[in-house]
């Protein structure tokens, strides 16, 4: 019994100085501009851009692959941070990847929910909980709002929700915000 301890100890200890040695010898540094990028981006992993994640897409912006302005959830405050840090000018969303929708956030309908799992395995975030046969549900704090699991349900018991904003991240609107909120009220009103 001692024996089978001791002869795990020196294994444990062996691979431990292998491990230390693999990661030190083939550490790879990254590009800190791609860090910065990435830090920028809101890190959704919709894949809106035409890239996988947010990384990616850092990466092919770093390299010059691709434009500032191709994340609808980053919206115009993403692209000016971008161009800002780049030392770009500032272009309007391409819409050609959609448009800024603000920060949203699912919600299922749990009373409609079958269980069928499809929604689990498109969120790139792992923010839905539930197993098969069981109804799902989201937690909201993971949650970054990229819709990839509307699509896959079947019973459309997914829905999209705008974020309140707390004390934390509301602002001040600009003069020209309050501007056109103070023109569009005449209109609203004759609508309603």
């Amino acid at each position: 019994m001692l024996t089978a301890i001791l002869a795990l100890g020196i294994l444990a200890g062996l691979f431990g100085m292998l491990l230390g040695y693999a990661a030190i010898r083939f550490h790879v540094e990254s590009d800190p501009i791609v860090d910065q990028i990435d830090a920028i981006l809101p890190q959704t992993q919709c894949g809106q851009c035409g890239y996988p994640g947010c990384r990616p897409y850092a990466e092919a912006i770093a390299r010059g692959e691709a434009d500032i302005n191709q994340c609808p959830p980053g919206g115009e405050a993403g692209i000016r941070a971008l161009a800002d840090l780049l030392g770009r000018d500032y272009k309007p969303l391409n819409e050609e990847h959609g448009e800024h929708k603000g920060k949203r956030v699912a919600i299922i309908h749990e009373e409609l929910c079958i269980g069928c799992t499809l929604c689990i395995q498109a969120c790139p975030v792992d923010a839905i909980l539930g197993a098969a046969k069981h109804m799902h549900t989201v937690i909201e704090s993971e949650c970054t709002g990229c819709e990839l699991c509307v699509d896959p349900c079947p019973v459309d018991c997914i829905e999209m929700v705008p974020v309140k904003p707390d004390i934390q991240e509301w602002k001040w609107p600009s003069p020209e915000e309050r501007r056109m909120d103070i023109a569009a009220a005449p209109e609203q009103e004759a609508a309603g």
